[in-house]
């Protein structure tokens, strides 16, 4: 791996530095990637150029990343199509035989660039999320609650899942709506609110405070979000801070948000990874995470061509409201047949129990196929 730079916020709770207290030829020092509990610890070592650190990162095992997939996929170990995938191949030997075989590509798992290094949290983990707006209590549940009540409510969603699936660990996550479609059209008449530095670091802070990771979402409204993301770097380049983008808020044509449906092309999609990428090379950040949001097929358009990178892990995330059986069929027909990498659900703590008694269940979430690795709460 080549040089690069480390991230310059790494005084952020995100970092602790345990062996030594500056950066000078022949020292050696170790990162422990604190926020996240039980991932990997990172040792930076001295170059022979004073003041140039190269991470020793051990390299994925993609053994265990593929057998991971399968799992969420719910394929069973004696089929074909298990053997074919670990093998990265459509023609296999059958056990035991000599006899050769085709095996018919399943959807699921979804074959996608492996992660650039062993740093990248999915799919070995499930994030779990709360989503909203501190100045709104209507858009999400953190801005209903006040801290003090939203952090225990989280936490407790994150152990669900944990009691759920105790083979997946739980990493919890704030998702702040950091660009907001508006009804009016401002200033420069794009209909979207950039939301000022306090709160966005108000939401890196209270993911801190739970060792967990923030996302950060654009709803662009009449701007795109190819000029919205680089407008946070000075955040995306911290390691725990992720992206998302809102199709339902992409808007085309002058039509204001709330009016119709919006939508994102995967041109969009895949600009906005490339972007990713190139913070990740930069700062020698973790793979990130892009989630995009996504409850009809119009919302994102041409989703063949979406190509997750190693640098960028791509979550389609099933974002649609109502009873059990119509997000189930949302899932299923919408997010599940058009296969990019990783799966997302959302769960709306009142949309949901207006058509139905309950939310589903997180045993009835994972019992989908694929179980999603993102989780969000609204």
């Amino acid at each position: 791996m080549t040089a690069k730079k480390a991230s310059g916020h790494s005084t952020r709770n995100t970092f602790i530095i345990l062996g030594a207290s500056a950066l000078v030829a022949g020292a050696a020092f170790v990162f422990a990637y604190a926020a996240l509990p039980g991932l990997l610890t990172v040792t930076y070592s001295d170059t022979s150029t004073p003041g140039v650190v190269v991470p020793t990162i051990p390299p994925l095992d993609k053994l265990s990343y593929d057998t991971k997939l399968l799992a969420l996929a719910h394929v069973a170990t004696s089929t074909n199509w298990y053997a074919a995938f670990l093998a990265g191949m459509t023609t296999i030997t059958l056990a035991n035989s000599t006899t050769t075989v085709h095996v018919t590509p399943k959807l699921w798992p979804a074959r996608a660039a492996y992660p650039e290094d062993s740093r990248a949290l999915l799919p070995f983990n499930r994030i779990v999320a709360y989503y909203g707006n501190f100045y709104s209590t209507g858009m999400g549940v953190l801005g209903q609650y006040p801290p003090d009540v939203m952090i225990p409510k989280l936490l407790d969603a994150a152990q669900q899942w944990r009691d759920a699936d105790p083979s997946t660990p739980v990493i919890p996550a704030i998702h702040y709506i950091a660009v907001v479609a508006q009804g009016s059209a401002g200033a420069d008449g794009k209909y979207r609110a950039r939301m000022p530095d306090d709160q966005i670091e108000k939401a890196i802070d209270l993911a801190h405070q739970i060792s967990g990771i923030t996302f950060l979402d654009i709803q662009a409204g009449l701007s795109t979000v190819e000029i919205e993301a680089p407008l946070l770097e000075q955040y995306l380049k911290e390691p725990d801070v992720e992206l998302a983008i809102d199709p339902e808020f992409a808007m085309h044509n002058g039509v204001a948000p709330g009016r119709v449906i919006g939508t994102l092309d995967a041109s969009d999609v895949n600009a906005v990874a490339q972007y990713l990428a190139t913070l990740v090379d930069e700062y020698n950040l973790p793979p990130k995470i892009l989630v995009v949001h996504r409850f009809t097929e119009d919302m994102v358009t041409h989703v063949d061509q979406i190509k997750p990178l190693p640098e960028v892990e791509i979550v389609m995330d099933m974002d649609g409201w109502g009873g059990q059986a119509k997000k189930v069929g949302t899932y299923t027909y919408v997010v599940a047949a058009e296969p990019v990498q990783f799966t997302g659900f959302k769960l709306f703590y009142k949309n949901d129990t207006l058509a139905s008694s309950t939310m589903l269940s997180p045993r009835q979430v994972l019992d989908l196929t694929p179980s999603p690795s993102y989780i969000q709460y609204q």
